[in-house]
């Protein structure tokens, strides 16, 4: 068979569904335009958008508007050309990754290009083949693909059931029989919040267990930073157990509103993975602007917890409206808002009908997700809530909920379940405001 045709017929366990329900340009690579933000416009309509991971309202904020714009037209995108290690490196980009670490409790940091490669580069760094991956079933892909790339032998990493500690327990117990032997080292891998689900990764629970067991603790915070614990330093700063993560990785693209990422633990070590990352070591250095926006971005959410305070009351009230009408919205503690649809007869072609109600007729749009991105017999659509999102935004939403599960109960989506996306009408923002 020739390479090419077998990926011509086969877009994939994600783009087999969106090929199905003639859903390209709408579940999936939809295009919203307008400025970012809660009203934003979905072929040609306007839409109350539930589906950008800025959680503190800082993409359109004013003040990081001209900031980023003031950094561009003094740096350009360019600046610093080259790789860090070679001539890409400044003080600016050192300012910003000691600041990063103050602020989560570490001793340093490192910047990285992009969160996904960066922390799969991270695992791959600090493993070598004798060492042994723990790692939580629920872990973000960016994580798999980091243990995926793990030197040792495939079954030299042992999964633990979600967030659960005797599961935990007896996986460190097979690991540590294992180095015995390998004469290597453990690493646990987990996150801070859950970025479906919205859980909370027990962080307290796996940190007490170094009193019993020899391991070094990765975790993955890109939902916790700048959202949870009383200053914003994440899920690690909520539950008191900061100290006994070894290796805290968090990306800019959720509360920072930006690209990039970074990894804080102790000086030697950020020094190790300085010179060992190979995604970071043949790239070319963040651009100038990246940075000193971080660095704006880190000021606003240090200096104040306003921001903060105002997508919390946005969630509460939320998640609260959302389960008094008998949503099931799972055991989230974060902003994330996972809306998990029990009983869907019609599956996949059902949740579509529906998510296309309460796009085209309710003007409300959340993502829809199903497997492989959420396990098996899973449908759930995913709410993020924001700073910049009103009450008022929360209470449309609320009562379009009401509506849409009120036909889902009389089955009126099942009925018209084999109704496919509307065919996409490719809109510019220029002609959608004539």
């Amino acid at each position: 068979m020739d390479l090419f045709e077998k990926l011509r017929t086969n877009l994939g366990p994600i783009g087999s569904p969106a090929r199905e329900f003639n859903g390209h340009h709408y579940f999936a690579f939809p295009k919203l335009e307008g400025e970012l933000g809660p009203r934003m416009r979905f072929r040609g309509k306007e839409v109350l958008n539930w589906s950008l991971n800025n959680y503190l309202g800082l993409a359109n904020h004013p003040e990081i508007r001209k900031a980023d714009a003031d950094a561009t037209a003094q740096w350009g995108l360019a600046y610093p050309m080259g790789a860090r290690m070679m001539s890409g490196n400044s003080d600016l980009h050192e300012q910003f990754e000691k600041e990063l670490a103050e602020f989560v409790g570490k001793e340093d940091a490192f910047l990285l290009n992009y969160g996904y490669q960066g922390v799969m580069s991270a695992i791959e760094a600090v493993v070598d083949h004798r060492d042994i991956i723990v790692y939580d079933a629920e872990s973000h892909a960016c994580l798999i693909d980091g243990i995926r790339l793990h030197k040792a032998k495939m079954g030299d990493y042992y999964k633990f059931n979600h967030n659960d500690m005797a599961s935990l327990e007896k996986n460190l117990q097979r690991a540590t029989r294992r180095v015995a032997e390998t004469g290597g080292s453990i690493l646990v891998v987990t996150e801070g919040v859950f970025g479906m689900s919205g859980k909370v990764g027990s962080l307290d629970k796996i940190v007490a267990l170094k009193e019993k067991y020899e391991f070094r603790l990765l975790v993955d915070d890109a939902h916790g930073f700048g959202t949870m614990g009383e200053t914003g330093a994440g899920v690690g700063e909520m539950l008191g157990c900061q100290a006994g993560i070894d290796l805290y990785f968090s990306t800019f693209a959720k509360s920072m509103a930006a690209i990039g990422a970074f990894i804080a633990a102790d000086h030697d070590i950020i020094m190790y993975l300085k010179y060992n990352m190979r995604s970071q070591t043949y790239a070319k250095a963040l651009p100038m602007p990246y940075v000193v926006g971080g660095l704006k971005r880190l000021e606003m959410v240090r200096r104040s917890s306003e921001l903060r305070d105002k997508l919390w009351t946005n969630v509460r009230a939320l998640q609260d409206g959302l389960r008094e009408r008998g949503f099931d919205i799972g055991d989230t503690q974060s902003p994330v808002t996972p809306v998990f649809l029990q009983n869907i007869e019609g599956g996949v072609a059902e949740v579509a009908t529906l998510t296309m109600d309460l796009r085209e007729n309710m003007g409300v749009f959340c993502s829809i997700v199903v497997y492989p991105v959420v396990p098996k017999g899973t449908i759930m659509l995913r709410i993020i809530p924001t700073a910049a999102h009103t009450l008022d935004d929360v209470n449309y939403t609320l009562d379009a909920f009401s509506k849409m599960g009120e036909k889902l109960k009389n089955g009126l989506y099942r009925q018209n379940s084999t109704i496919t996306a509307p065919k996409t009408v490719e809109m510019s923002a220029e002609a959608a405001s004539e």
